[in-house]
């Protein structure tokens, strides 16, 4: 079983890094899942019986890694989920991507719809959800460009659709793009957010480590 990368943990909320393909919640396949991870490591450092209560507040893509926060209480849940609704929680990530970007920094606006298979699609206003983020580039290496990117909206694989769309794909891309490498480049290094009692200002930072972030992160 993977060990459980804790950052920050108290009464109210617990915060962790995800590791790259494992998933946010369970699903269909029974993979081990990090919502279960927290919800052992709960269990076991406290030595509870029965259900442990942990709240999903959000969720990272399978093969994104980077930092997620829990809620143990179903009140920092909901006081979490309308923070979300507010543009409170606010998400930044990093990402390798595929070729020189032209634009060094800038804004994506795009309408974006989730299809039955999965994917995720760029279309009008009528059928899509606005999907806004902005980016940028902070270093070019070997036909690669290392992006800091803002998550303004949070909808279904945004920031690989938006890059993917303009002729850069993530480094890693195999669903919307062909990409040499298995493992996709794009992480949550920071998330900053209200404590959910507190009201105090939270701000999580952790970069990745392995594989090519390697080159542009020493």
């Amino acid at each position: 079983m993977n060990k459980l990368e804790v950052l920050y943990e108290d009464n109210h909320m617990i915060v962790v890094y995800k590791p790259a393909n494992i998933l946010s919640q369970s699903d269909i396949t029974n993979d081990l899942d990090l919502l279960t991870m927290v919800k052992n490591y709960i269990k076991e450092k406290y030595q509870k019986p029965g259900n442990v209560y942990i709240g999903l507040v959000h969720r990272l893509d399978r093969p994104v890694e980077g930092i997620m926060v829990f809620a143990k209480t179903s009140k920092a849940a909901a006081r979490f989920s309308k923070q979300i609704q507010n543009h409170e929680f606010q998400k930044n990530y990093l990402a390798l991507v595929q070729g020189m970007m032209k634009e060094k920094e800038g804004t994506f606006c795009d309408y974006l719809e989730k299809q039955e298979n999965g994917n995720t699609i760029v279309t009008d206003e009528k059928n899509g959800k606005k999907s806004v983020l902005t980016y940028q580039v902070m270093q070019e290496k070997d036909g690669i460009s290392f992006v800091s990117i803002q998550l303004i909206t949070g909808r279904h694989h945004q920031i690989r659709v938006q890059f993917a769309s303009r002729g850069y794909p993530l480094v890693g891309e195999n669903r919307y793009s062909k990409s040499s490498s298995q493992k996709l480049y794009l992480c949550c290094s920071q998330l900053s957010f209200l404590h959910p009692i507190t009201k105090e200002r939270f701000v999580f930072q952790r970069y990745p480590q392995e594989g090519l972030w390697k080159k542009f992160l020493k």
